[in-house]
């Protein structure tokens, strides 16, 4: 655990802080990911981050419990594989500081430990050296490359896949 970064569940009540930190962090998102940036988008992403086979996370800074970014792990699979799908992104002004790495070793830890995962799978654009790096001194390692993989940004991009398995 590292004792800057606190994990949470997003809440409803969260919203006013979400949107206007997202807002402010456009210009670092773009064209990586798009967040929730309305009251009905960010409904819609809490609602979907209660269903069984997704876990959101919210990175907040320890003892102020500021918002600093966001780690999702979606499309969780149970039985035989035993695997899930990481998505992150850090919001402006908290970026390059540690608080992600921190963030997303404990989602890695948590996916291992409590839900007993043996697979953890982040996809990346080729032209996101920070995601890559991240997820790099995490421990994840390079698969592969997947052509026009995602829709973002209303286009089809090309990712790479990197994954990490449970100790």
């Amino acid at each position: 655990m590292n004792p800057r970064v606190v994990l949470r569940r997003p809440e409803l009540a969260d919203q006013s802080e979400f949107i206007a930190r997202a807002l402010a962090s456009r210009a670092l998102h773009r064209p990586w990911v798009t967040a929730p940036s309305t009251p009905e988008q960010f409904k819609t992403y809490v609602g979907r981050m209660r269903e069984p086979a997704n876990h959101g996370f919210l990175v907040c800074e320890a003892g102020q419990g500021t918002i600093v970014g966001v780690v999702d792990l979606t499309n969780v699979v149970l039985g035989l594989c035993r695997s899930g799908y990481l998505g992150y992104y850090a919001f402006a002004g908290y970026e390059r500081q540690g608080f992600m790495k921190a963030g997303l070793l404990q989602v890695v830890r948590h996916a291992f430990k409590s839900l007993k995962l043996h697979r953890l799978e982040a996809n990346i654009q080729p032209g996101n050296i920070a995601s890559i790096a991240l997820v790099h001194s995490c421990g994840f390692a390079k698969e592969g490359y997947s052509p026009k993989y995602l829709k973002i940004g209303g286009r089809w991009r090309d990712h790479e896949r990197w994954a990490i398995l449970a100790p």
